[in-house]
């Protein structure tokens, strides 16, 4: 039986059409960037700055720590 028809012979109503619109609104009328774009895009460019901040304190422990002592390298201001 489909839905349609379940629903009817239940005494529902019609599922209503879902809208995948988004209803924000928009920062600047004729622009189509919306206030739920804008915090989408602070929250992707946020996640990636905290990656690359641990992508950078990753490689300077790799580059001071890990490769000396794997004798990969000796570091300029070894004495």
């Amino acid at each position: 039986m489909g839905e349609a028809r379940r629903r009817s012979d239940q005494g529902l109503a019609p599922r209503q059409k879902q809208s995948k619109k988004d209803d924000s609104p928009r920062i600047v009328s004729w622009l189509p960037i919306t206030q739920r774009d804008k915090e989408r895009f602070y929250a992707i460019t946020t996640r990636g700055a905290w990656i690359g901040i641990g992508f950078m304190v990753a490689l300077w422990v790799v580059a001071r720590f890990i490769g000396p002592a794997a004798g990969w390298w000796t570091p300029a201001d070894a004495r």
